[in-house]
């Protein structure tokens, strides 16, 4: 594989999420030597204006919707700026809503870009389903412009939606049948790659799911929250999940999307600095990421 042509931004917000720390996800991935394990050609755009969250009563089902939405935009222009000079985004968040950036800033260079969804939920969630208004739940709702979504943030790119379900990959997650996300999903006819088609092969299921996301759309982007992965064997979420992947599995997936000629770009999200038992895990985890962005 060519290496990629990285340039990397930080969204150091927690604007979208319950408590406040992932805010501090960028500064940590760069002092944990990310950028200089990524190859030759990477630049760094620095961070966009960021948030630290903090309760919101006005608005209490969306809450701290306008900074979500404004560092979304944020992330979108330099997303866009990235692309326009073929390079490939490297989103640093914060938490899952910097990928409303993402996505937005594929739609302002031009492009209609497909979404793999790698995480512990789909974050199908809106402000009527979800009692306790954080964002980062409800990011995926928004780029489809589901119902009772919040006008300021799925507007953030050119249309509404920025996505159609079409143009979606679910993966990874471990959610039962039964459960509202998952009842979405199939309504919506979402493409689903649960966990467990990833524990059994991962290398095969994201083959399935980059396969879905080429025939969708010219190229697409990743999402990759690392509550996708199990709390017990990569304690870095801000939320933890009990059944969720392998650092290998996600490596695995990682490797195989990118590896794509129609990659777009990636955010990693949801980060929590204060949750790292000591010093060695994060570096770790970098050196993990790095490997399957670089094809090493």
């Amino acid at each position: 594989m060519d290496p990629r042509r990285w340039t990397v931004v930080g969204a150091p917000s927690s604007a979208g999420a319950h408590t406040p720390g992932v805010e501090g996800a960028p500064a940590a991935l760069r002092a944990a030597g990310l950028l200089g394990l990524l190859g030759v050609d990477v630049e760094d755009a620095g961070d966009v204006a960021g948030f630290r969250w903090r309760p919101d009563p006005a608005y209490p089902r969306g809450q701290n919707a306008g900074a979500v939405a404004a560092v979304a935009s944020a992330v979108a222009d330099r997303v866009a700026a990235a692309l326009r000079r073929g390079r490939a985004p490297l989103v640093l968040g914060g938490d899952c809503t910097v990928t409303v950036g993402l996505v937005a800033g594929c739609a302002r260079a031009g492009l209609s870009p497909a979404l793999v969804y790698v995480d512990g939920g789909p974050d199908l969630y809106t402000p009527v389903t979800r009692a306790n208004g954080n964002l980062d739940a409800m990011g995926l709702a928004h780029m489809l412009g589901l119902p009772g979504t919040v006008p300021e943030v799925a507007g953030v790119g050119p249309a509404v939606p920025l996505l159609s379900p079409e143009r979606v990959v679910v993966y990874g997650d471990s959610l039962p049948p039964g459960d509202h996300e998952r009842d979405l999903v199939a309504e919506l006819g979402l493409t689903y790659v649960p966990a467990e088609e990833v524990h059994a092969d991962a290398r095969a299921a994201a083959r399935r799911a980059r396969s879905v996301a080429e025939g969708a759309a010219d190229g697409f982007v990743v999402h990759f929250d690392v509550d996708v992965l199990r709390f017990v064997d990569a304690p870095l979420a801000d939320v933890p999940e009990p059944f969720g992947l392998s650092l290998g599995d996600a490596a695995a997936t990682l490797a195989e999307l990118v590896a794509s000629p129609r990659f777009a770009g990636l955010s990693v999200t949801e980060i929590n600095p204060d949750h790292l038992p000591d010093d060695e895990l994060l570096p770790r985890f970098v050196e993990v990421l790095a490997g399957a962005l670089t094809g090493r």
